[in-house]
């Protein structure tokens, strides 16, 4: 099945078994496109105003030399979804663009040189350092393209790296928990 969040732009395919034992296991694998259900289709893009107003918009800007992940490290976009939920890629613009639709937060990232780029920001939310910081943590895990699903004893569910540097907790929306 599908796995995804309040993040529609990276989603995860689960497959769980079931073992001899009646206990489960699963695995998480970063996916380029996943099944999603026709109900909430409007999260999947950012609305048409708010993707002109991070085009537009003036914002703070920063110069990094760090670069953007690559869309290929298909692994630490899933991760960030999760880590960091509620973020909405831009897939139509020409730079990374990034928006956090519910407390109207964005970020654009622009090659400006060699090893440059100007990152632009706007709003509660840093999503440049959210981006970072998930990267970080995928480069320490080996950057891994799939994860462990972890049922525990209490009924949470929590996905780890093969390495165990990257680990997060599925929250009950994503499970189904109504708890």
């Amino acid at each position: 099945m599908t796995l995804g969040t309040s993040s529609p732009s990276w989603p995860g395919l689960a497959v769980i078994e079931r073992r001899r034992d009646r206990g489960a296991e699963g695995r998480l694998r970063a996916v380029e496109f996943g099944h999603r259900a026709g109900a909430g289709f409007d999260r999947l893009f950012l609305s048409a105003a708010f993707r002109a107003e991070i085009t537009t918009a003036d914002g703070w800007t920063q110069r990094s030399m760090l670069a953007p992940p690559p869309d290929t490290a298909r692994g630490m976009w899933l991760a960030l979804d999760h880590v960091y939920p509620g973020l909405v890629r831009h897939f139509g613009a020409e730079e990374l663009t990034v928006g956090a639709p519910r407390c109207r937060s964005w970020m654009r990232v622009r090659a400006v040189g060699y090893r440059r780029w100007d990152v632009t920001t706007s709003g509660p939310r840093d999503i440049w350092a959210e981006i970072q910081h998930v990267s970080d943590r995928s480069r320490a895990a080996g950057e891994p393209d799939a994860y462990r699903i972890h049922f525990d004893a209490d009924g949470g569910q929590r996905a780890t790296s093969p390495n165990g540097a990257l680990t997060w907790q599925h929250s009950p929306a994503e499970t189904g928990d109504a708890r």
